[in-house]
């Protein structure tokens, strides 16, 4: 069977809620197949005036109003919000969905929103432990009637969680490339894993997972694979570079150069490529763009 990937669009959450709305409605209408979420409370800047809309809210107010993609948080820090409280959040998201809600997790790094909110900033280690922890609770949430859980960090007894998610599993995403721990937690407990990379980074990163689903005895195919890059459709070679100094990965070309690209991602082991507005522009420069992108150099993949 030939592998396809899927395509979805990453909006940034400057963009008011009414330009939310019409992008994801228009990349529905147009073949995307999903819209992923920042869970972000303020720009990770000195400057951090300017909206961003809450992820879980914008995630719910999509669920209803854009009826086919698939719709995720990419990802929910979890030091925001105690997990079984996350997880009622997630099968709620999922129901108003009709079953197309990724609960993606993370152990959170933004340290400035923590600080502004009053949120209790650990080492690494100590968001690692509490993004494991985490893990079993969501899981044990969505797969069980009950759960009563005594860990380090989080104490459950018989907790309820009703409704139940329609996806049987309801997926797990893990973000992160931390080949140590992220990436043990993904293969032990994700259904789907996420990172920023190249394809040769992908490509590196994945081998890894296996490497951990085979020490959890784990068959790594139960994961799918997602990478995010920034995206120019461009023979401005000039400008190609100037984004490549941000230190992002990126997608850059004319439509036969992506496409190289793309087929290395396929060739990697990627799943699926999510593609950011965050520099794309605003209104008609952004959806030329996406446009050009899902129906001339997406196409073969699809």
């Amino acid at each position: 069977m030939t592998r396809t990937l899927r395509f979805s669009l990453w909006p940034g959450p400057g963009n008011s809620w009414a330009e939310t709305l019409d992008l994801c409605r228009h990349a529905e209408a147009s073949g995307w197949d999903g819209a992923w979420y920042a869970d972000h409370f303020m720009p990770n800047a000195e400057d951090v005036s300017g909206p961003t809309n809450e992820c879980f809210t914008t995630l719910a107010g999509l669920a209803a109003a854009v009826p086919r993609i698939r719709l995720g948080s990419l990802v929910a820090g979890n030091t925001y919000r105690h997990p079984a409280v996350l997880a009622k959040m997630a099968a709620g998201i999922d129901n108003i969905s009709g079953g197309r809600m990724v609960l993606g997790l993370g152990a959170g790094w933004q340290e400035n929103e923590h600080a502004a909110y009053g949120i209790a900033f650990h080492t690494v280690g100590g968001r690692l432990r509490r993004l494991e922890e985490a893990c079993q609770v969501v899981r044990g949430l969505f797969d069980h009637g009950r759960l009563s859980f005594e860990g380090r960090y989080y104490r459950l007894q018989g907790a309820p969680l009703e409704p139940k998610p329609v996806q049987q599993p309801l997926p797990l995403l893990v973000g992160g490339g931390g080949e140590q721990i992220t990436l043990r937690i993904a293969a032990r407990y994700a259904n789907e894993w996420n990172v920023w990379g190249t394809p040769d980074l992908l490509r590196q990163k994945i081998a890894v997972l296996e490497r951990h689903c085979a020490e959890a005895g784990r068959d790594p195919r139960e994961i799918r694979r997602s990478a995010n890059a920034l995206l120019i459709l461009t023979d401005d070679e000039a400008l190609i570079e100037r984004t490549r100094a941000t230190g992002r990965p990126l997608i850059a070309g004319s439509v036969g150069m992506v496409q190289e690209t793309l087929a290395m991602y396929l060739e990697a082991g990627v799943d699926e490529v999510i593609i950011p507005d965050f520099n794309l522009g605003r209104g008609e420069r952004r959806r030329e763009q996406l446009d050009r992108f899902i129906h001339e150099a997406a196409a073969p993949f699809r």
